[in-house]
């Protein structure tokens, strides 16, 4: 068996520094500017998409083992169809009063 030797898991502490900072800086966003509703809303959107990406990359690792690749594959082909489906389903609604 060969020695193990354990370092300091540097990524780790990386995506949680990361993580804790855009959450305060979503906090910045809300509470210390006059941007209008719906400006804040997208910037909170925009660091919520950013945060999952660190969580998934930094502390579950997906790119790790023989399938990474693959799992990042999968992940956008889901996130296309989630799209998809969302903006479907608003176009829908909001078109459907022409019909009537």
């Amino acid at each position: 068996m060969s020695a193990h030797t354990s370092r300091f898991p540097w990524n780790l502490l990386v995506g949680f520094v990361l993580s804790i900072a855009l959450t305060l800086l979503a906090v910045f966003v809300t509470f210390y500017t006059d941007f209008s509703s719906s400006v804040i809303l997208w910037i909170i959107g925009a660091f919520a998409i950013f945060q999952a990406i660190i969580q998934l990359f930094m502390f579950m690792h997906v790119t790790e083992g023989k399938e990474g690749i693959i799992n990042v594959i999968n992940i956008v082909n889901s996130m296309i169809l989630a799209l998809i489906i969302i903006f479907g389903t608003i176009w829908v609604l909001t078109s459907g009063h022409a019909a009537m």
